[in-house]
This record gives structure tokens, C-alpha cells and sequence, in this order.
């Protein structure tokens, strides 16, 4: 592995390699930071899939962020982690020029996409990874179709594949299973469009929950790395097959404890991007991240 940066934050110091592995380290019993180390941060609200449970209720009219008027990107720290979604990230004109600045910031830039954007886009995403103005991409399955799983293989060793835990089938799981793949589960979000999605789909969202509970310890073999979202930890409770040591060591800490969402698009940042407590955005992402560590 290469290390793509390492900086001091608060009491300990955080060092990224080039495979997104990130590590803490310090002599003390704990880790108290003073600026976020990840933001996920959505740049649009627009996009034409519509997909029913989307808790961003994106739509092919939503509106776009003015990136280029994003103060606080001047505040961010060397490698800090900035995860970009939408809504459709191509959506947003300004995407480029906004990588461009974080690249010259020493920004680390990751972007999350929808299975049918990564094919469309493939060429453009290929060239961005490339050129290292994002690093990770994130690709939110659909369908594993023969075509699409042969497009993710070749794409690189930092893409991984995002599943939301509820949506996800045993038959998805199956046909991915064994193909060297990197895969996110992520809690079912019963929020925007995702609660009006359950109250109509609760069987099979309960259903494909309970096939993934019931058979982690297996679905851990099938994939080259199986990581999660907080709120998939609490959904899926990995922590049964790990020992304590094991799980303090890969538990990366709390919503808000370490990282942040901020909505650029509607001007307001919180703990996560569910969080119904929001605030308007700030010009210094310390003041910001100062909010979001304060609340209880």
C-alpha cells in the first residue's frame, strides 16, 4: 500500500493509503478530533432514475449546488476525505472544475454513483480515477447484470460496490458472491422517498433483511472486503462475529464523532444525512463541525 497522506488531527494523527485504508494513532486511550476526517456532501438533486426509496427524493428537475461559492472548501485540511453524491453527480456542471480545486487542494475526493450512471459515464469516471481527481467510487447496484459486473471488475481495486440492506436479494447476493468484489452495505434509510417505500414493500424489505442477518458470518467469505455504514452496524450487528479487540479496531467512531453531511445544494450541513436537526451552512467547516460534535 501507498500512502497517499498523513496529517495531525486533535490528539491523534491519520494516515491514508492508496487502497482507502485509513489508520488512527495515538498513545492514549482516545481519539478527540478537531475537524472532520470525511463529509459527505451532495452536490445535486437532480436525477432522471427516480429510484422509490431514494431518502434524498432526487428528481430529473431537482436543483444543483453552486459549488464554485462553497467557502468552507478553503478551510478544509490536506486529505481530507470529501465523499460527493447526489441526486447524479454529472448533473452538476461545475463538477469539474470543483474536482480540479480539491485536487489542488490535496483534497481526497470519492464520488458515489448509480449502477446505470457508471455505465453511462464509465469512460468519464475511468479518466477522473486516472487522473486522481477521485480516488474511490462508490456504485450503487441496481441489477448485477453479466455486462455491469464486467465493467466493475475492470474499473480498478478502489471501486466498491454500495447495497442498501433491505433492497439487496439472497439471488443478488448469489450471482455477486465469489468475484472478488468490495461491498457496502448501508442501513435502509426510513426517510424521504424510503419511508413511503417501506410503508408499501415492508415483506421483501423485511425479508431481505433478515436473509442478510441471518447469514453474515457466510456473506463475509463471499466478498474481498465487506465494510458498512452506521446505520447498517446497527441494522446487521457485525459485532457478533467479531471479538472486542476486532471491532475497536475497525469501528471508525460515531456519526459526527469524525465526519459530517452537508447539503450544498439547500445550504445546510448535520450530522448525517438523515438527521432531521439542520443547520445553515457556515464559511469555516471547524464552526460547522463544532455544531455537529455539540449535539447530544
Amino acid at each position: 500500500m501507498k500512502v497517499l497522506g498523513s496529517y495531525p488531527n486533535g490528539n491523534y494523527t491519520v494516515t491514508i493509503y492508496d487502497d482507502g485504508t485509513k489508520v488512527r494513532e495515538n498513545d492514549l486511550a482516545f481519539f478527540q478530533s478537531e475537524f472532520p476526517e470525511n463529509i459527505d456532501i451532495k452536490i445535486t438533486n437532480k436525477c432522471n432514475i427516480g429510484c422509490p426509496m431514494c431518502h434524498e427524493k432526487s428528481t430529473p428537475d431537482g436543483a444543483n449546488a453552486d459549488l464554485l461559492n462553497l467557502k468552507f472548501i478553503n478551510t478544509l485540511r490536506p486529505y481530507t476525505e470529501l465523499a460527493i453524491g447526489g441526486g447524479n453527480v454529472f448533473e452538476n456542471s461545475e463538477i469539474m472544475v470543483f474536482l480540479m480545486k480539491l485536487k489542488e487542494k490535496k483534497i481526497i475526493a470519492n464520488v458515489t454513483v448509480n449502477q446505470y450512471h457508471f455505465e453511462k459515464y464509465y469512460n468519464d469516471l475511468l479518466f477522473l480515477m486516472n487522473q486522481k481527481f477521485i480516488y474511490g467510487l462508490g456504485v450503487s447496484l441496481v441489477d448485477p447484470t453479466n455486462a455491469f459486473l464486467s465493467l466493475l471488475k475492470n474499473a480498478g481495486k478502489n471501486v466498491v460496490l454500495h447495497v442498501i440492506n433491505g433492497i439487496v436479494t439472497e439471488q443478488q447476493i448469489e450471482i455477486l458472491k465469489n468475484r472478488g468484489i468490495k461491498i457496502l452495505f448501508l442501513g435502509y434509510k426510513n426517510f424521504g422517498r424510503g419511508k413511503d417505500y417501506q410503508l408499501s414493500h415492508d415483506g421483501s424489505i423485511y425479508t431481505n433483511q433478515e436473509y442478510v442477518h441471518k447469514n453474515l458470518d457466510k456473506i463475509f467469505s463471499y466478498f474481498k472486503v465487506v465494510s458498512f455504514d452506521n446505520l447498517s452496524i446497527k441494522q446487521l450487528e457485525p459485532k457478533r462475529f467479531l471479538s472486542k479487540k476486532q471491532y475497536d479496531e475497525f469501528y471508525m467512531g460515531d456519526d459526527g464523532q469524525f465526519t459530517m453531511y452537508i447539503d450544498a445544494v439547500k445550504q445546510e450541513f448535520a450530522r448525517n444525512s438523515t438527521a432531521t436537526i439542520r443547520y445553515p451552512i457556515l464559511d469555516n467547516i471547524d464552526d460547522m463541525f463544532n455544531i455537529v460534535k455539540a449535539e447530544k
